[in-house]
């Protein structure tokens, strides 16, 4: 049974077609993956399907009285409420009901009027069926497995870093169990333990979901149907994600091969044109001629802008280059324990630890970017470091990529900046386009192209491929790996570093792990 019928879409933003003629099913037994490069229309689509944005053509039609539970990456929340509270309003209903029985018990206890406990008792059925008396753990169960209980259930939301209350924001959505759940980039700010528990849940989920991923891993385990988004269309495939790109590489190849067999006959049909159209076999010139303007031609096999990263190394003679020295770190109390660590030259490290626990935080305070509350973090003099943060803040947003780039080098030329951002995989029409107008894969790229115009011996970097698709991560993979100097990385995706970073620093124990 289809739960979800989407019929002839087309749809353009700004000059790029993202859909053309494009038809699927949504079926009630479907974890679908939604799949595609940055920049190809995967969040747009959902919003599409959620009625946030008006197709240029085509029909989407929900099955009746669906009850559709959607997390946006960029979901704001109601900051003046504490953690708990937030997430007790998923049940706003069902506290409604607790609240109307209480009154009513009060009210008898002054009227002793009998029907106000034949109402109460109906209230009571209510509660009973809502299972209203195990809410508390349901929400505590939640916090755990997403790791919200580290955060604390009376802080205020809006004391909350933008990664914890996208995980609070996701935890609201699965306690409200909608029958559809739609998920843009929900592992973005988990860790490997939380992902675990989401994957979990979404397996044994009784509803279907679409979500949107770059971490292929996560994918692989939580879906049996794929959706990719690609030049213009929308291609329906069924089994797991590993499956569906054996699929997809089996279509190319046959997409090919037709398209190169037509092309074949094609050009045997031109010289044939050619060599016999004045002569006593026109007729039958004419008649390929006639043949050929009515061919339906076979597209090629469209490929994708490529990205190509490379960050430029700064020569530094030093055998140690940072020395963290019983550093303690936080805002208005420290989040952890004072740390001590050394990095030697060319050392590769990767920070790990659950969110909220304070990564991002040491980070800051190592560069000097928030004080401490004591101890040092010094870097060898000669040291050129350039840092990488997880957030998409730009101070105008209406600004083209260009026009950004050329704000933080003004002295080259458009057409190299233009070339720099190519190799960075933006379009040349993405270049032109204001920031706000671009996906959060196309707004990293022009990050990260930011960073490698500026020659380094160190790179802090704060979840990088957070919005990337997995193309782009190698690319960004394969820069990192043969970069000369150090790297501080911060990731939660254990496929993006394993096999090549030298050591794992452990941010919660405070120790360092060779591997």
């Amino acid at each position: 049974m289809s739960i979800l019928e989407i019929d002839g879409l087309s749809h353009a933003f700004a000059d790029k077609e993202l859909y053309q003629d494009a038809s699927f099913r949504l079926n009630k037994e479907d974890h679908m993956g939604i799949i595609g490069q940055n920049g190809a229309g995967k969040s747009t689509l959902i919003k599409i399907i959620t009625g946030q944005e008006l197709p240029d053509e085509g029909k989407i039609v929900w099955q009746n009285n669906i009850k559709i539970g959607y997390l946006d990456q960029y979901a704001q929340t109601a900051h003046d409420l504490t953690v708990f509270s937030f997430l007790k309003s998923a049940f706003e209903d069902l506290y409604n009901i607790s609240e109307l029985q209480a009154k009513c018990y009060e009210d008898y206890a002054t009227t002793l009027d009998e029907s106000l406990l034949d109402k109460a008792g109906r209230y009571q059925e209510q509660l009973e069926a809502g299972e209203f008396y195990e809410l508390e753990t349901k929400i505590e169960q939640v916090m755990s497995g997403l790791g919200i209980d580290a955060i604390g259930k009376d802080r205020h939301v809006d004391q909350c870093s933008g990664g914890q209350r996208s995980k609070i924001i996701l935890a609201k959505l699965l306690l409200e169990n909608p029958d559809v759940l739609l998920l843009d980039e929900p592992t973005n700010y988990l860790d490997v333990e939380h992902i675990e528990w989401l994957i979990g849940y979404l397996n044994d989920f009784a509803g279907c979901f679409m979500v949107i991923s770059h971490d292929f891993d996560f994918l692989e385990r939580v879906t049996n149907t794929i959706i990719d988004v690609a030049f213009g269309k929308i291609t329906k495939y069924t089994g797991s994600f590993s499956s569906a790109i054996k699929q997809k590489e089996v279509k190319k190849e046959v997409q090919l091969k037709a398209y190169e067999k037509q092309r074949r006959q094609i050009e045997k049909d031109e010289a044939y044109i050619r060599k016999n159209k004045a002569g006593t076999r026109s007729t039958m010139a004419k008649s390929r001629q006639k043949r050929l303007d009515k061919m339906e031609r076979v597209d090629p096999p469209s490929d994708a802008l490529q990205s190509s990263f490379g960050f430029p190394y700064e020569e530094l003679m030093s055998s140690s280059t940072l020395v963290v020295d019983d550093l303690s770190v936080g805002y208005e109390r420290p989040l952890l324990a004072p740390v001590t660590f050394s990095m030697s030259h060319g050392e590769k490290v990767v920070l790990k630890g659950f969110n909220g626990v304070g990564k991002s935080t040491l980070i800051k305070s190592i560069l000097g970017i928030i004080p401490n509350f004591g101890g040092s973090a010094k870097f060898v003099e000669a040291a050129k470091v350039n840092y990488f943060t997880q957030d998409l803040d730009w101070d105008n947003p209406a600004q083209t990529p260009l026009q950004i780039v050329q704000n933080v080098y003004p002295k080259l030329e458009p057409k190299t900046i233009r070339q720099r951002l190519a190799r960075a995989g933006l379009s040349p029409a993405n270049a032109m386009k204001p920031m706000e107008l671009l996906s959060g894969g196309e707004q990293t790229k022009v990050k990260l192209c930011i960073l490698e115009l500026k020659p380094s011996n160190f790179l802090i970097m704060d979840e990088p491929t957070n919005h990337l698709d997995d193309e782009t991560k190698h690319a960004l993979k394969k820069a990192l790996m043969s970069f000369a100097g150090n790297l501080l990385l911060v990731s939660h995706e254990k496929s993006f570093y394993d096999g090549w970073i030298d050591k794992v620093f452990d941010v919660e124990s405070i120790r360092l792990n060779k591997n």
